[in-house]
């Protein structure tokens, strides 16, 4: 069904050209010795795999769906779903960025990300089981105890277990103050948990032994609000002390959700009856603790909708190369046949190119992004460390919703050039765009994203993160404004980051008179700044691609081209969005509920 092939060269173009990886790797000594051939290596292999061995699987799992047996509350994934996992596991592919410590490889976090994009575009609902393991062996990384670590972290560097993030319940999603689930202290320093979780990712498969879930509730004593939220690992089979595994835990499925995509990953309703937890890091300081787990997530969502990108555009270009219909409007193109190949008109590729360039955009944006986690972790000046942090944290939201809302868009586009074939389950297209939509809802709302970035990372330091951002913009296009052959990338990247600077005081003049034009702009406004960060990124690609243009690879052609089509097509919808943030919370308030 369909095709996919990973896009190497691309990614190679980023990694190597763009930002130059192996010359930022040797600042951090953990990485001095990972050189291009190192890289290419991995991805090539990388590329077999998710071609050869998930992709193949991607339509299959979604028309199969998962099986639950209510008996014993177990869930079966697709055909084939547990043998792939098998072949990861002994590929060593979960251990690509784990320490060596815990029998991980101990490869860079931006060498990861270009693998997990090809995970996300081969098989998005497969690659849930193991991306939320990789969330949960951060968060122990980082507020496990040593008992905890030496127990689950090689396990799950390994992939030989997988893990979860068991935060919403009924009545509570994004307001995770109000959860209800409890935690009685136990003599023997362990917590007996219970309450009911739901929309948990894999919560229960047959593709691991053991499942390993974190789990927020509250103790006896905690606070009300989301003060006295704890976090727990919840083993599904508890552990003996040299690592097998033990008796059955008191957390089980109820149910696995009926849901409009992601068909071949199990979404599960987890219910937990004096199931037997240890605290991770300190008393009501469990958000924090998830905090870990959350802002890895959101990065993994935009990876599955940078894979969903680029598969459906790399369909939707072979059906259009391929089929016939009408003429062109400025003459015959293929005179041989009975009617030209639909990729001559105009406005089919203005689609193709929507997602080439939201694909290519993501790419560079989550590629930048992994390096600067890299230097994060791992850069011995604890001043680069901060700033890196910094950044990571001002992006990480604008990842989460930018390029989810872009994957909705370009999917749609992709399965609009298949005309009413696109619309038929046999062509494949149509899951893409039913497995886009769910990346704008979880791990936050792309909403929720929106008044993170504009209330919590901008005007809660009053614009210093996006200041220090725009200071390497601003260097940017001082040091190439006056090359003409620049000017149409670097004149409108410049423009705009002086329009955001503006908008961005606006709004924060306005929050101080009333909180909720903060909640009003958000949204255009994240889209605005998403922009500004396209525009960076595809300016600074451009350039290397005029350098390059006469070397005889057409690869630089084309990435001019996508440079230019983003310039001219894409990038204006910031006007309409600067409008919008601008218009207030008036028009959106003062309709008296009783009156929709």
């Amino acid at each position: 069904m369909g095709q996919y092939v990973a896009p190497i060269r691309d990614m190679q173009f980023v990694l190597h050209e763009f930002l130059n990886v192996t010359d930022e790797f040797k600042q951090l000594p953990k990485y001095q010795e990972i050189d291009a051939d190192i890289i290419n290596q991995v991805l090539e292999e990388g590329a077999k795999f998710t071609q050869e061995v998930l992709f193949p699987l991607n339509h299959s799992g979604d028309r199969e769906g998962c099986h639950f047996d209510p008996a014993t509350k177990t869930v079966t994934t697709p055909k084939g779903f547990k043998e792939a996992y098998k072949q990861y596991v002994e590929g060593g592919w979960a251990a690509l960025a784990c320490e060596p410590e815990y029998g991980g490889q101990g490869l860079p976090v931006s060498l990861n990300n270009s693998f997990y994009e090809m995970l996300n575009s081969s098989n998005q609902a497969w690659s849930m089981y193991p991306g939320l393991s990789h969330g949960a062996y951060e968060c122990l990384m980082e507020h496990g105890t040593e008992e905890q670590k030496r127990l689950y972290l090689p396990k799950l560097a390994t992939g030989e277990w997988t893990g979860t993030m068991c935060l919403t319940e009924a009545h509570c999603g994004t307001d995770l103050g109000m959860l209800r689930s409890k935690a009685e202290p136990q003599a023997d320093g362990s917590y007996l948990i219970s309450g009911s979780k739901i929309f948990i990712s894999a919560g229960e498969h047959d593709m691991s032994e053991n499942i390993v879930h974190l789990v927020l509730a509250r103790l006896p004593d905690a606070p009300e609000g989301s003060k006295g939220i704890s976090l727990f690992l919840v083993p599904k089979f508890l552990p003996t002390a040299d690592g097998a595994l033990g008796e059955r835990n008191g957390i089980f499925c109820g149910a696995i959700e009926e849901k409009m995509g992601i068909h071949g990953n199990s979404t599960c309703q987890m219910n937990l009856d004096g199931a037997r937890g240890t605290l991770i890091g300190q008393p009501h300081k469990g958000l924090q603790a998830m905090f870990v787990f959350m802002n890895a997530a959101r990065l993994g969502v935009g990876m599955q909708s940078l894979g969903l990108t680029e598969v459906a555009y790399q369909n939707a270009l072979a059906y259009a190369k391929d089929r016939i219909q009408m003429r062109s409007l400025s003459g015959p193109k293929a005179p041989d046949k009975p009617a030209d190949p639909i990729i001559v008109h105009p406005d089919v590729r203005r689609m193709l190119l929507t997602a080439k360039a939201y694909a290519e955009g993501a790419r560079a944006f989550t590629s930048y992004v992994a390096l600067q986690i890299d230097r994060e972790l791992n850069h011995p000046d604890e001043a680069v460390r901060k700033e890196a942090a910094d950044e990571v944290a001002l992006l990480t939201p604008i990842i989460k919703a930018f390029i989810t809302d872009n994957g909705w868009i370009a999917t749609s586009e992709a399965m609009q050039v298949y005309g009413g074939h696109g619309y038929i389950a046999e062509w494949g297209m149509e899951q893409y765009v039913r497995d886009a939509r769910i990346n704008m809802i979880y791990e936050g709302t792309n909403t929720v994203q929106s008044l993170d970035l504009l209330g919590r990372k901008i005007l809660m330091d009053n614009g210093a993160k996006l200041r220090k951002f725009g200071e390497k913009i601003k260097g940017f296009v001082e040091e190439n404004g006056l090359d003409e052959s620049l000017s149409e990338f670097v004149t409108p990247l410049g423009e705009l980051g002086e329009k955001v600077s503006k908008l961005t005081m606006e709004i924060g003049m306005k929050a101080f008179q009333n909180p909720d034009e903060v909640g009003a702009a958000a949204v255009p406004y994240l889209r605005v700044v998403g922009h500004l960060v396209y525009s960076y990124f595809f300016a600074q690609m451009a350039k290397i691609a005029l350098a390059k243009q006469d070397s005889g690879d057409r690869f630089y052609e084309a990435k001019l081209a996508t440079a230019r089509f983003y310039f001219a097509r894409l990038y204006p919808e910031t006007a309409m969005l600067i409008r919008q943030a601008r218009s207030g919370a008036s028009n959106l308030l003062a309709l008296d509920v009783e009156l929709f």
